[in-house]
């Protein structure tokens, strides 16, 4: 399995952070993506990754640094969204001193540190428009100019620029110069949402229950069939980063080893690529021919464990009206109930 991470300092600077962590490339969604990075990653070429918040963007560049022939040299990130637009230009470019209020000393900037390196710009959707015409420039002529000096520096600098936005509605909006978008867009990389690679759902959980298993000092940590059943049927709409904190809130509040799907309180099931909750026959058999297609071991006890947990805890855990609502008899609900665990302490099957 191919797995991509920050380092452990890099890991714990993440923590309050929406990017994803880590990154899998099991699913075949996924496997064609990582075969496209492949490809890509030793030419020169620029790149413009396209993706979900939280999908693995920021993973998806070092990656392709590390592929590439400039992998020797700085790696340099910076989020355009989160400087101001006062800044980001110094931040970007450089200053001189003197060149504004508070610049008491000369400073290079990104596109200078990354000097034969890659340097990675997520969120370019975000760049304002006044900037995005001195960006175009800089890739243009190769050289900076530091605010504040009229001396051009030239740079060798492979860029691999990220957005969650639709950069061709933002040109045709006018929030996006078209000139700057055809030159980020010269091979570009899609990143599906995690509903949409489900087979990564499952690698990237028993990822994440080692590492925080290990920082909380639990032993041999297990997902129960239907546990595993809710995290492949969910939508995570916030990506891996979702995951990853779902994952380490249940092993915050469950009481043994064995992860329940009550211990991940997500806010509803969904069937992957749609935002209905499984109501229908046509959605709960799209569900069951992905399940069939994914082929996990004791699909039939999955699926039986999940329908009986789920109408156990819809009818407040009473027997007589699950039974009635499942149209078995309250014997036959009770056997269940023991076989998977839900029997009430005490109780017998009947």
């Amino acid at each position: 399995m191919t797995l991509l991470t920050f380092d452990e300092l890099e890991s714990r600077s993440l923590s309050l952070s929406v990017r994803a962590s880590a990154l899998v490339f099991e699913d075949p969604v996924s496997r064609r993506l990582l075969e496209q990075i492949e490809r890509i990653a030793p030419s020169d070429a620029t790149v413009l990754i396209i993706g979900e918040t939280g999908t693995g963007k920021e993973l998806v560049a070092r990656h392709i640094h590390a592929l590439s022939k400039r992998n020797n040299n700085t790696f340099g990130a910076l989020n355009c969204a989160a400087l101001s637009e006062n800044l980001i230009e110094s931040e970007l470019f450089g200053h001189e001193k003197g060149a504004f209020t508070g610049a008491l000393a000369t400073k290079i900037g990104w596109f200078e540190n990354a000097n034969k390196g890659s340097l990675f710009l997520d969120e370019v959707g975000d760049l304002p428009l006044g900037l995005q015409v001195k960006l175009l420039r800089v890739l243009q002529e190769r050289e900076v100019v530091k605010v504040g000096s009229r001396t051009p520096v030239p740079v060798d600098v492979r860029i691999i620029a990220a957005t969650n936005v639709n950069l061709e509605e933002a040109v045709a909006a006018s929030h996006f110069r078209a000139d700057l978008y055809y030159r980020f867009n010269v091979a570009a990389l899609q990143l599906s949402p995690l509903r949409d690679r489900p087979g990564d759902i499952l690698p990237l959980t028993q990822h994440f229950l080692k590492i925080y298993g290990d920082r909380l000092g639990y032993n041999d940590i297990k997902l129960s069939p239907a546990t595993e059943l809710v995290l492949l049927n969910y939508d995570w709409p916030g990506n891996i980063r979702e995951l990853e904190n779902a994952v380490h809130r249940a092993l915050l509040v469950c009481p043994g080893n064995r992860l329940r799907p009550e211990d991940f309180k997500l806010s509803g099931v969904r069937i992957h690529g749609s935002s209905a909750p499984m109501v229908s026959t046509t959605s709960l058999e799209s569900a069951l021919q992905r399940l069939c297609e994914q082929g996990p071991p004791k699909l039939y006890e999955i699926i039986e464990e999940t329908v009986i947990r789920t109408a156990y805890e819809f009818c407040e855990e009473n027997q007589v009206h699950t039974a009635r609502l499942l149209d078995i008899s309250r014997n036959v609900l009770r056997h269940k109930l023991a076989r998977y665990g839900m029997l009430p302490s005490g109780q017998k099957a009947g």
